[in-house]
């Protein structure tokens, strides 16, 4: 399936528009392909627009005084990513983004964001949304962190996201629960 099919499915979920309307919402998009490795965003670096995965897998990190990397979220395919701090408030970037495969990105710029939720009430709703829904997300991730031990914050990110075991090595899924490469291969063999 070709990026333009990708991202008209997905916003469909949730915003219905025409054929014609669909085609410039798209045109404003930048298509982008990384490798394996490669970095997106960096601490400190300007962010002026987000990215939606076609394929592969990213990660959004922070790196603490200490050098211990924590982990906020895995970019999988029709899953959005940036430094929305960095990128809502022109600061500079606070975390990184890399790649954990080779990807392949639409990119979207803040201004053609802002422009296109102007000038359409259902872009506008889909974008209202899909924030909506991350911020529940990461609510109740982090209620997870304060009430569930690591044993049920793996199961539960094992519930939801199967794929993911596939994709990402297991040191950074550690990362992302906020446990040893250790820890994680205790409870990954029990």
């Amino acid at each position: 399936m070709e990026s333009k099919e990708i991202l008209q499915q997905h916003i469909a979920k949730t915003a219905s528009l025409t054929d014609d309307q669909f085609d410039y919402f798209f045109s404003h998009f930048k298509p982008l392909s990384f490798k394996k490795g490669q970095t997106i965003i960096s601490a400190g670096d300007k962010v002026d627009c987000e990215y939606f995965v076609i394929s592969g897998c990213l990660k959004a990190f922070f790196i603490n005084d200490e050098i211990k990397m924590y982990i906020l979220q895995f970019a999988m395919p029709t899953w959005w990513t940036s430094d929305y701090s960095a990128l809502y408030n022109q600061t500079p970037a606070t975390i990184n983004v890399d790649c954990i495969s080779d990807v392949e990105l639409l990119c979207l710029s803040n201004s053609d964001r802002e422009k296109l939720c102007a000038e359409f009430h259902q872009i506008e709703h889909f974008f209202r949304w899909r924030t909506n829904k991350g911020y529940i997300a990461s609510q109740k991730r982090l209620l997870s962190f304060m009430n569930n031990n690591v044993k049920t914050r793996y199961e539960e990110l094992l519930a939801l996201y199967p794929q993911l075991y596939n994709l990402v090595p297991k040191h950074l899924i550690a990362a992302y629960l906020g446990v040893s490469r250790e820890t994680l291969s205790r409870l990954y063999n029990s």
